[in-house]
């Protein structure tokens, strides 16, 4: 994927990050403060304790620690007060977790999402992008089905500007190597030991890197029209492959898909793909509703009939050498 298109977007902004001091939230951070100058960049967040270290970690002048939930309306609304760009990574996300406090995840990842569109809405906020997963296409688990609510709700966002500036959009990714919940650290722990479980040797998933994912979302904030879901080009790899390549030595044990878990992720299905453009590097899902202009996509070439963009079938793949390179 191609680094970030233009600066020019960001520089003088002030921009607002829900989740900031996550995995997504602290390379963005390190890459929007190195590569571009925005006037401020909100870290919004609810850990005091994150909020302090990230603090040490960046001393930069620019940034400003606002402590808050997204499920806290009113603590929304003051935290946009003079926002041009919202980038919403907050989620609960752990699969377990949210089949276990299912309400807390609807909560966080649905309500919390309401609030950041209506709370963007009436600052005038210019853009938001919010960060969604594979996860959510198809969803066989309560976190995936939160986030196909939650891309639903800022794709549909659009309608309730009206005549004013708001646009939202939603970026689609896989998994990211080295985030936090990812297999790769378990793999990590468990070579200690020797032993990696893995739960099938079929299964696959779509990987990219979180510098990767950063630029991808600066680029899709620059080139959104609002009412758009960006898909990057990502390559896939087996999760057989990937142990092997984190601890070849290791014995690896099979223990059964897990509830919640699918064989292969998919980033676009059949039925996306007939509203879907292609370019060199990334898919745009346009939507499917009045408000959508089409001003963004008129270059884009149409997918073919029953196209699916899925982990299994992928043009791309990771080598052992290639993991090894972006681990």
């Amino acid at each position: 994927m191609q680094n970030t298109i233009d600066g020019s977007l960001f520089d003088g902004k002030n921009i607002l990050l829900t989740g900031g001091t996550g995995s997504f939230g602290k390379k963005f951070t390190e890459i929007i403060l190195k590569e571009h100058n925005p006037s401020s960049l909100r870290i919004y967040s609810r850990g005091e304790y994150n909020q302090y270290k990230m603090q040490q970690e960046f001393n930069d002048s620019r940034l400003r620690f606002l402590i808050g939930d997204v499920r806290d309306r009113e603590r929304l609304y003051r935290a946009m007060n003079g926002v041009d760009i919202v980038v919403h990574a907050a989620a609960l996300k752990q699969v377990p977790a949210c089949e276990y406090n299912p309400i807390e995840a609807i909560k966080t990842n649905i309500d919390g999402s309401v609030n950041v569109i209506d709370a963007a809405i009436d600052n005038s906020v210019e853009r938001v992008m919010a960060i969604s997963t594979d996860k959510a296409v198809h969803p066989v688990n309560l976190y995936g089905a939160t986030k196909m609510v939650a891309e639903k709700l800022f794709i549909q966002g659009n309608t309730y500007t009206g005549k004013g500036r708001t646009k939202f959009s939603c970026v689609r990714y896989g998994n990211v190597i080295g985030s936090r919940g990812s297999v790769i650290p378990l793999f990590k722990e468990q070579k200690k030991e020797g032993t990696l479980t893995i739960t099938d040797d079929r299964m696959t998933r779509f990987w990219l890197t979180l510098d990767q994912g950063v630029h991808f979302v600066l680029n899709c904030i620059q080139r959104m029209e609002g009412g758009e879901v960006f898909v990057p080009k990502i390559p896939s790899m087996k999760i057989t492959d990937l142990a092997e390549a984190i601890a070849p030595e290791s014995k690896k044990e099979f223990t059964g898909i897990r509830p919640g878990e699918k064989l292969h992720e998919i980033m676009i299905t059949e039925d996306e793909s007939r509203h879907a453009k292609e370019f060199s590097d990334y898919f745009i899902i346009e939507p499917e509703f009045s408000f959508w202009k089409k001003q963004s996509s008129n270059s884009g070439k149409s997918l073919p009939d029953n196209y699916r963009y899925s982990s299994d079938i992928n043009d791309e793949w990771l080598t052992k050498d290639d993991f090894e390179k972006m681990l």
